[in-house]
């Protein structure tokens, strides 16, 4: 990984996943159960291959996301949450809802409708969903 900006924890935490494209990979993987490099490139923000594959490898370096063999189709790898990466999840959680609040044009979809009615029961119910897919 390239050298810190400076010693600050939120600095650090932003050279790790302080992009759009590296927090909408985690938001998919945590959320969405995508764990393939063609199904991140299904995403409805259209990702770049180049840049996909620059963040999963930033994501796989950082231990934020782990890689293994597809045990299907051993040219394949699919992507798991490590515990650094699951550990994200109420910040992923708190920027939903966010951005639900305080933005017209994203409105609440059913999981948002959660989030709002039951913040810590929805993390409560990812935290247990995440424990079976750490790797």
């Amino acid at each position: 990984m390239s050298r810190q900006r400076s010693n600050c924890p939120i600095s650090c935490s932003l050279d790790i996943f302080g992009d759009k494209w590296s927090l909408l990979i985690i938001r998919d993987v945590m959320l969405r159960g995508k764990c393939s490099y063609s199904e991140f490139l299904k995403s409805e923000e259209k990702i770049a291959t180049n840049i996909l594959t620059s963040r999963l490898a930033l994501l796989e370096e950082a231990e934020i996301l782990s890689k293994e063999v597809a045990p299907e189709n051993r040219s394949k790898f699919i992507y798991h949450l490590t515990q650094k990466g699951a550990d994200l999840l109420p910040i992923i959680i708190e920027l939903m809802d966010w951005g639900a609040r305080y933005n017209d044009l994203c409105p609440r979809r059913e999981l948002g409708k959660k989030i709002k009615k039951n913040k810590a029961a929805v993390i409560d119910e990812y935290r247990q969903r995440l424990k079976k897919q750490i790797r």
